[in-house]
């Protein structure tokens, strides 16, 4: 145990997000496994939920189903591991949409590439949060519908061609890559808090166009022109920014200007969390995600980011020594580490 069990006391909130990687090959086979109650890696996914013990977490790597069958599968194995979450908002996610149109720029039609973000099925890989306290379903802002092009500054990728891979794609190309969610949780100690969250794309497996790494780059940004009134009006204060970013300011690929802005941001902070009695690869006690084999090694690129109004009691990266039994369990979870943020007023 790393003495996270406890939670946050009534007047602190803790914040956290974890990308699981709980996606199947194909629809109902993550709720299959979930049923069955046999899967090691749903096993140590709960485990380590239940020992974060966090008020309020963002879910990635989850598949989505139109019913929520799976969703309510695994409220229900976290319910009975001590850990009550009577809240939960997901949506449909862009990965694995079809949109009809060669997207990747291979000249096929219908592989995984080919939907607005890459997907074996609709929905594989989508998003979900989980909270103690009520979510406001009526004022949740989900801009995942948001077309690539109409983002302020957006870096569309462009050959010699032209527009890449075509300007028919671009048309309907869509900027999240997985869900860019605004959803306000109300805290009766705290008043509304507002949770950012999103999951952008890897900024690899693509080609010299970048295609990858510039939607990474404008996912990233998206919150910073949000935050702007470029979409209407947003939050001043007691707003979160969290999930899967893809992106680390000093190693690994991609375009650094948005998450470098993003952590400079005055309206933000970085808790730098540390994680929990690990021993890491690397000597950067900030990583959040093991992909060293075979590169490009342990990076940070998970995030909980409270604004600047807040004041963070504590904060942490879930990453045991992986000589112990939480740090298998943690290992056999994901190759992604929960990220945990305890605030307050």
């Amino acid at each position: 145990m790393l003495g996270l069990s406890q939670g946050a006391s009534a007047e602190t909130l803790r914040v956290a997000t974890f990308n699981t990687e709980l996606q199947r090959k194909g629809p109902g086979l993550l709720l299959r496994d979930i049923a069955r109650g046999e899967d090691d890696q749903i096993i140590a996914t709960l485990r380590v939920i239940a020992e974060a013990n966090a008020d309020v977490i963002a879910l990635q790597g989850f598949d989505y189903d139109l019913t929520g069958a799976a969703l309510s599968a695994y409220v229900d194995a976290l319910a009975a591991t001590g850990i009550e979450y009577p809240y939960q908002f997901a949506a449909r996610p862009n990965t694995g949409m079809p949109t009809g149109l060669d997207m990747d720029g291979d000249g096929y039609l219908g592989d995984p590439r080919d939907g607005q973000s890459y997907g074996q099925f609709s929905g594989q890989g989508g998003m979900a949060v989980l909270s103690r306290h009520p979510i406001d379903h009526a004022t949740v802002q989900d801009f995942s519908a948001m077309l690539w092009r109409d983002v302020p500054e957006a870096l569309l990728p462009q050959t010699d061609a032209g527009p890449f891979p075509s300007e028919a794609a671009q048309a309907v190309q869509r900027l999240s890559t997985t869900g860019h969610w605004v959803v306000p949780v109300d805290v009766p100690e705290l008043g509304r808090v507002t949770l950012m969250t999103f999951h952008a794309s890897p900024p690899v497996f693509d080609g010299p166009e970048d295609r990858n790494g510039r939607r990474n780059h404008d996912e990233i940004m998206f919150w910073h022109h949000y935050l702007d009134g470029a979409f209407g009006p947003a939050p001043a204060d007691r707003f979160v920014l969290l999930g899967d970013f893809n992106q680390d300011r000093r190693g690994g690929e991609g375009i650094k200007a948005a998450i470098n802005a993003t952590l400079e941001d005055p309206r933000l902070q970085d808790p730098m969390p540390e994680s929990m009695g690990s021993v890491l690869v690397s000597d950067d006690a900030f990583d959040t995600v093991d992909w060293t084999d075979p590169v490009p090694g342990n990076l940070r690129v998970d995030y909980v980011l409270p604004s600047s109004d807040w004041r963070v009691v504590d904060a942490g990266v879930l990453w045991p020594d992986p000589e112990t039994e939480m740090g298998q369990i943690a290992a056999t979870a994901s190759r992604h580490r929960l990220v945990w943020v305890d605030i307050t007023r």
